[in-house]
């Protein structure tokens, strides 16, 4: 189930660089973030689901990518984005 528009809206604003961005990697990871914890918790109730978990682990992937690039280019956007989500330890 993908979450509502005002939650990715919500997500949108909260990460933005401008007015008008919706794709730079903060956007993209915070909103790969949430869909990752909404399918962890689906997996409490459905362990059998295998074709969903394939999708997470192509998500978990694709954020663990972003966050290189971000890394590389501009450490210090990563280690605020890091640190707004909680990602690391």
């Amino acid at each position: 189930m993908e979450f509502s528009k005002e939650l990715k809206s919500e997500l949108i604003q909260q990460h933005r660089l401008h007015e008008s961005d919706t794709g730079s990697p903060e956007v993209q990871i915070a909103l790969l973030s949430e869909r990752i914890n909404h399918l962890t918790g689906h997996f409490k109730t459905h362990q059998k689901d295998h074709a969903s978990r394939r999708g997470l682990i192509m998500m978990v992937s694709k954020r663990r990518r972003l966050l290189d690039y971000l890394k590389n280019s501009d450490p210090a956007r990563y280690k605020e984005i890091v640190e707004k989500l909680g990602l690391r330890k």
